[in-house]
């Protein structure tokens, strides 16, 4: 089940969320209303190199003070402030809060540790040990809007049309293994990475000893949590391009790499070694994005559709075509990308 779509605009003009809301109300039968959400990039215009810290606080008062105190301990808050909700039928379990961030490397423990790192651990220190506070989106110049409830009610709730952005992520939940819950909503986020996912990830309890192996914390009991982590251990950290960092996590099979010619064999038998326990097993469909880039993927046998499509400067990418002609009626190039084959969108200006 789960519905998805990405869209980017690879001159960075802005769209407002009206549209992606359609667009993804248009997949309520993949959902069951325990989960929808959206990302967008380029929403913070004012505040671009800050890290913008989405928060829920389950309460406010009781809550609030002792994350405060952290981040002070280890930066600068430059401005704080709820973020803006509406009625829109969903019960208001937490608050949503956003703190516009920048940590000081000089207070970090470890010499050469990057704004990024701080970051990172910060996020999931809080996640850990700050009981009724959960961070769950902390790039910069963008963010997670997400909740239980139905696409059209959480679009509702943020007011998803004021915001303004040249890419944009959105699922629909349709929850299997786990609760429904706010946190266990998609998109997930860290850093600049926003992953959206249809299926099941069924190597989950390997994928995640391995990256919990490298310090990174799973606290949203939901397998697509882990994958974020993943590409931010890959790209990031280890410096594989993003189409590597796909073939990592989605490899050829054995057979099919024995079969390459040798230069591509070597390559793709060393990313199997080297990543063995990041190899995601399962059916799925996945959508990354960063600031810069939007691509797909899915399991090796493709047992969950994607759907590409192309019109002026955006590629869509979607579970569904019709997701997509609701956003842009008018467009032609579309077409289904084989098992494996990952579907990559770039900014160009």
């Amino acid at each position: 089940m789960c519905g998805i779509i990405g869209v980017i605009d690879k001159r960075r003009q802005c769209m407002d969320g009206s549209k992606i809301r359609e667009s993804l109300a248009m997949m309520n039968e993949r959902g069951n209303g325990e989960g929808s959400g959206y990302a967008a990039y380029g929403i913070y215009p004012e505040f671009k190199d800050a890290y913008a810290l989405h928060v829920f606080f389950d309460d406010l008062k009781e809550n609030k003070p002792a994350l405060v105190r952290e981040l002070e301990s280890w930066g600068t808050i430059f401005h704080d402030e709820p973020i803006p909700t509406y009625e829109a039928g969903i019960k208001k379990v937490h608050t949503p809060w956003r703190f516009f961030y920048l940590p000081d490397t000089s207070l970090a423990q470890e010499p050469r540790t990057t704004a990024d790192d701080m970051i990172t651990e910060l996020v999931m220190r809080v996640n850990t040990t700050h009981k009724g506070s959960l961070i769950f989106s902390s790039g910069k110049n963008m963010g997670v809007f997400k909740a239980s409830g139905w696409p059209e009610q959480v679009a509702n709730f943020y007011r998803i049309e004021d915001y303004k952005g040249y890419l944009w992520l959105a699922h629909n939940r349709y929850p299997t293994n786990t609760a429904g819950w706010w946190g266990g909503a998609h998109p997930f986020n860290l850093l600049d990475w926003s992953v959206v996912h249809n299926g099941e990830i069924t190597s989950y309890g390997t994928n995640q000893r391995y990256i919990e192996s490298y310090g990174y914390k799973c606290t949203m009991f939901t397998d697509t949590e882990v994958v974020a982590y993943l590409v931010d251990l890959l790209v990031r950290k280890d410096g594989l391009s993003e189409k590597l960092a796909m073939r990592a996590l989605a490899p050829p099979f054995w057979d099919e790499i024995d079969e390459m010619q040798e230069k591509e064999r070597e390559l793709n038998r060393a990313l199997r070694l080297t990543y063995g326990s990041a190899l995601m097993n399962g059916p799925f469909a996945i959508c990354v994005a960063t600031s810069d880039t939007l691509l797909g993927f899915t399991d090796r046998i493709k047992l969950r559709p994607l759907v590409a499509g192309e019109h002026g400067d955006r590629l869509y990418i979607s579970s569904e075509e019709a997701a997509i002609r609701r956003i842009e009626p008018a467009i032609e190039d579309v077409s289904m990308p084989k098992a494996g084959e990952p579907v990559i969108g770039r900014v160009i200006a």
